[in-house]
């Protein structure tokens, strides 16, 4: 369930309290969660609804200045669902990604972790050289990224995500970046991989 900008603005000051979809099935259920560059957005209510039913006031709840603005950003088909929603917190990725100092421990359980992740993959582990090609490499676009590794760029995307579960990687609005602990779990990683070097060695002038 994606949100416009200026609808995830509104939800943070609690302007927002509201959301209609139009769905074949519905996407969401009372209890779901989910992460929003605004922090967590938990769902308080979930209701088939009729589109004669929506009032103005309503509208006005899910953003809008007008039931026409509301109907014109509507799937055209689909069952009309009434959504209610707040924000329940920040997002935890957010103060991990944001912790730099790691004890040897924590780092021996996030590279355990990484281990799990390139154990489980049907390929050779792919998760330091992603990690150290996004540190070589940030602000650049997905589709650049999976062309250097070898991989469709849609699967780039959900590796990367793999990563920022972790609190590793943060998204800009172009390409990626390590955060603060995945910079410290990299050097941790290959610590003779100095900043400006590629993982496959040093560059050459």
């Amino acid at each position: 369930m994606l949100f416009r900008q200026r609808i995830l603005e509104g939800i943070a000051d609690g302007s927002v309290t509201l959301a209609f979809r139009r769905w074949k099935r519905c996407g969401v259920r009372r209890g779901s969660r989910l992460r929003t560059p605004v922090g967590v957005v938990e769902i308080d209510g979930v209701e088939e609804y009729a589109a004669g039913d929506v009032t103005p006031q309503e509208a006005a709840s899910a953003g809008y200045a007008s039931l026409d603005g509301l109907w014109k950003d509507l799937a055209p088909d689909g069952t009309l669902f009434r959504i209610g929603l707040h924000l329940s917190g920040p997002d935890p990725r957010t103060e991990l990604r944001e912790r730099s100092d790691l004890d040897a421990g924590e780092i021996a359980e996030i590279r355990l972790a990484l281990d799990r992740i390139d154990e489980a993959s049907r390929r050779t582990p792919w998760t330091a050289d992603l990690l150290l090609l996004i540190r070589e490499r940030p602000m650049t676009p997905a589709a650049v990224l999976a062309e250097r590794l070898g991989r469709p760029t849609a699967a780039l995307k959900r590796d990367v995500r793999r990563l920022k579960e972790l609190g590793l990687t943060e998204s800009l609005d172009v390409g990626y970046r390590l955060s603060a602990r995945g910079e410290t779990v990299a050097r941790a990683l290959v610590p003779t991989v100095q900043k400006g070097e590629s993982p496959d060695g040093p560059d050459t002038p």
